[in-house]
C-alpha cells in the first residue's frame, strides 16, 4: 500500500510508503490533508523533489456499475466500485412527465375549441441531434466526478477507458453517444486510450485476475474494479513480437494490494413546487431539496447518539425537532434530536465506503508470484479521513 503525497504547492507527488508517511508526520514534516474521495493524504511543508513516475487510471464504464483503478509500473494504488445513478433518474424523469402532463391536462380547457385553447407556442426548437439522456449523463458525470478528485491526488496523465459498440442496426445508440461525448471530456486530464472489451479480457487472463461473472452487483473488487486494474496494467505490458519465432506479451508491471471503496451518488430528491396529489385548503407541503431547518445539509457526514448508542452516517431529511441520519445504502438509522447531531463533513455530493483492502495476484512479466488472494481488515473510509494515519500503516 502507498500513501498519495502532495507538494508544499499542491501538487500531486508519487505516493510513498506508509512507515515513511508517519515519520514524515511524526518529524513535522508533512501534513494531513482531505479530499473528496477520503483518501488519507499528506502534504509536504518543505520543498521536495518533483519528479514523479508514470501512474495510469482504468475506467471499465458501464450501465448500473464502473470500476476504476489507479496503477504504476509497481503497485496498485486504489480501486474503487461506482454505483451509477442510472435507474434512479430513469424513474425520476418518467415521473416528472407524468406530472408535466397531468398539469398540462389540468391548464387546458377542452369545452372550447382546439385554436382557442391555452396552448403554449414553442419557444425554441428542442429537437437537437446531440442530445444525451439524463441517466446516461448522470452516470458519465460521476465518473468525471471522480476522476476530477484523482488528478489532484495522484499524478497520472494517461486513462485507459473501455469502449462498446452498438449491435445491431439502429441508426442512433444513446450508449455511444454518451461514450463519444466522455471520451471527448476525458482529453482534459491527458492521453486518453481506448480499449474494446475482448482485449481487457485476454489481459486480465493474463495477469491472472479472477472475475466474479455472477452476481455482478456485488460491491467487491472482482467484479468491476479488477477490470480496471486490467485496463491500468495495459500500458505497461503489451502483446507483440518477443523473438524471430515467437509472440508473447513484452513488458513489466506488478500489481499489489489496494484500498478498495464504494461510492454512490446520495439519492436526494429535487426540489418540488408541485407534488402530484394536492393538500388539502390548497397548502403543499415541502418536499425536496438539500436544506433541512436545523443548520444540517443533506449529505453531511454527522455522528448522532441517542441514549447509550452513537451513530455515524448521512443527513437523509428532517422534522420539526429532529433530523433524519441514513446508512451508506440510504437506510435510515433513525431520527435523532436536533440537539444530539454533530456536523463531522459537510456534503460533497458523493458517499464513499471502503469495504475491503484487497489482494491481489502479483505478476512481473517473467511468471506468476504464489496467489494470495486473502482480504484483509475493514477499514470504514469516512472515519479513515477524519482520523490520523492508521496503525495497520
Amino acid at each position: 500500500m502507498r500513501v498519495p503525497v502532495l507538494s508544499i504547492r499542491g501538487l500531486p507527488l508519487m505516493p510513498t510508503k506508509p512507515s515513511r508517511a508517519r515519520r514524515w508526520l511524526k518529524e513535522g514534516k508533512a501534513k494531513i490533508v482531505y479530499n473528496d474521495l477520503n483518501i488519507f493524504q499528506i502534504q509536504l511543508v518543505k520543498y521536495a523533489s518533483d519528479k514523479t513516475q508514470p501512474i495510469v487510471i482504468g475506467v471499465d464504464p458501464g450501465k448500473l456499475y464502473t470500476g476504476i483503478a489507479v496503477q504504476s509500473a509497481k503497485f496498485t494504488l486504489w480501486m474503487a466500485h461506482l454505483q451509477l445513478p442510472f435507474e434512479t433518474v430513469k424513474k425520476r424523469m418518467e415521473q416528472r412527465a407524468m406530472m408535466r402532463r397531468g398539469r398540462r391536462g389540468r391548464r387546458i380547457n377542452r369545452k372550447v375549441a382546439f385554436n382557442k385553447r391555452a396552448h403554449r407556442q414553442a419557444r425554441f426548437d428542442n429537437r437537437r441531434g446531440c442530445k444525451i439522456a439524463p441517466s446516461i449523463r448522470a452516470n458519465r458525470d460521476l465518473e468525471w466526478r471522480v476522476l476530477n478528485e484523482l488528478c489532484v491526488i495522484f499524478p497520472f496523465e494517461t486513462i485507459v477507458y473501455e469502449v462498446v459498440k452498438a449491435r445491431g442496426n439502429k441508426g442512433f445508440s444513446p450508449v455511444m453517444v454518451g461514450q463519444f461525448w466522455q471520451l471527448e471530456r476525458l482529453e482534459a486530464f491527458g492521453d486518453v486510450k481506448p480499449i474494446k472489451g475482448w482485449e481487457t479480457a485476454q489481459i486480465r487472463t493474463q495477469l491472472g485476475l479472477e472475475k466474479q461473472k455472477h452476481s455482478k452487483g456485488d460491491a467487491i473488487s472482482a467484479t468491476h474494479a479488477i477490470d480496471g486494474v486490467a485496463l491500468a496494467c495495459s500500458a505497461f505490458i503489451e502483446y507483440g513480437v518477443m523473438d524471430r519465432y515467437s509472440m508473447g506479451w513484452r513488458g513489466s508491471v506488478t500489481v499489489t494490494s489496494a484500498p478498495f471503496a464504494v461510492i454512490r451518488r446520495p439519492p436526494i430528491c429535487r426540489r418540488q413546487l408541485h407534488l402530484m396529489v394536492a393538500a388539502k385548503g390548497g397548502v403543499r407541503r415541502k418536499y425536496g431539496g438539500t436544506k433541512t431547518r436545523h443548520g444540517f445539509r443533506k449529505g453531511d457526514y454527522v455522528e448522532a447518539t441517542q441514549g447509550n448508542k452513537t451513530y455515524r452516517g448521512w443527513v437523509s431529511g428532517d422534522t420539526d425537532k429532529c433530523v433524519s441520519v441514513s446508512n451508506a445504502d440510504w437506510k435510515r438509522l433513525g431520527q435523532f434530536s436536533k440537539n444530539k447531531v454533530q456536523l463531522l463533513k459537510r456534503a460533497t455530493g458523493l458517499i464513499v465506503t471502503a469495504t475491503k483492502v484487497a489482494k491481489l495476484r502479483e505478476w512481473r512479466g517473467e511468471g506468476f508470484l504464489p496467489p494470495s488472494l486473502v482480504a484483509t481488515g475493514s477499514i470504514p473510509v469516512a472515519d479513515f479521513a477524519l482520523a490520523s494515519l492508521p496503525s495497520q500503516f
